[in-house]
């Protein structure tokens, strides 16, 4: 069986798991692999592979915080393999289980005791000097915002091909479920219970009276468009990655993807016991 490690390599606890969990895979007669860059960082790699030579890991180990587990989602794209995210970091929302004893949670892992929660995602088309720049899929959310330029943008949001609202601001926020505690929450947006199916909105800093933040049904249909050039200085961004804005945005598209992210979780935690301990330290 093969094992995908994603380390945070920047993070000297994931760095010593990683090693750990690797000398434990390789005795137990499991294959871990790890993206090149990250087992040179790590000081293994004998296990590096190319993004593109992963193969079909059955999973896929995070080691780190909340950013890893995206990370590890991103180097997954489409293989439907589960995630199972060791806490090493600051928040650990979405880990599926601490770093107090690696070995027994990967153990576990292995051996399917573990409980897995699907995670929906969201597929954005961006279109930019008039042709598709490029597709892309984020678990928790889209940003579109401005750009180098300070000034405010101008975004059109247009539900299913009415136009709901139209305003200047720093940006609107595009999450899912699953992002709905990230930078949605800090911009005012609601909390989603993760089993909901669909799209919040939340736009960031508009200059307008009573916008509020919106919800939308899983088969609806999202675009942002920026409709005036004089104000179309905006960038993308997808789970906290930039992508490249080479030329003035026209439009994101965002509709709920078909692929789900499954996740595992080890320690008992339910999504409201995490919410509380994280957000009222209960």
């Amino acid at each position: 069986m093969r094992v995908l490690l994603v380390p945070n390599p920047m993070n000297p606890r994931a760095v010593s798991a990683a090693v750990e969990i690797t000398a434990y895979l390789t005795t137990a007669g499991y294959a871990p692999v790890m993206i090149a860059e990250d087992a040179a960082r790590c000081g293994l790699g004998g296990i590096g592979v190319a993004r593109a030579d992963i193969g079909e890991p059955e999973l896929a180990v995070a080691l780190g915080g909340d950013g890893t587990i995206l990370k590890a989602v991103h180097i997954l794209e489409d293989i439907d393999a589960p995630i199972l995210g060791i806490n090493l970091g600051r928040l650990g929302f979405l880990s599926g289980a601490s770093g107090d004893d690696l070995l027994e949670a990967v153990s576990s892992a292995l051996a399917g005791e573990a409980r897995i929660e699907c995670r929906q995602t969201i597929d954005a088309s961006v279109v930019a000097g008039g042709r598709v720049a490029g597709g892309y899929r984020a678990l928790n959310e889209v940003f579109v915002g401005r750009g180098a330029v300070s000034r405010a943008i101008e975004l059109e949001v247009v539900v299913n091909d009415t136009v709901v609202n139209r305003f200047l601001c720093d940006g609107v926020v595009v999450a899912t479920p699953t992002g709905s505690t990230a930078y949605a929450l800090s911009a005012g947006g609601p909390v989603v219970a993760p089993g909901v199916r669909g799209i919040v909105v939340v736009p960031l800093a508009p200059h307008a009276i009573g916008t509020r933040p919106l919800v939308l049904a899983p088969g609806d249909t999202l675009t942002l468009r920026c409709p005036s050039m004089a104000r179309a200085d905006a960038c993308v961004t997808v789970d906290g990655d930039h992508v490249p804005c080479r030329t003035a945005l026209d439009s994101v598209t965002i509709t709920v993807s078909d692929h789900d992210v499954r996740l595992m979780q080890l320690d008992g935690r339910d999504f409201y016991s995490t919410l509380a301990s994280t957000f009222l330290g209960a």
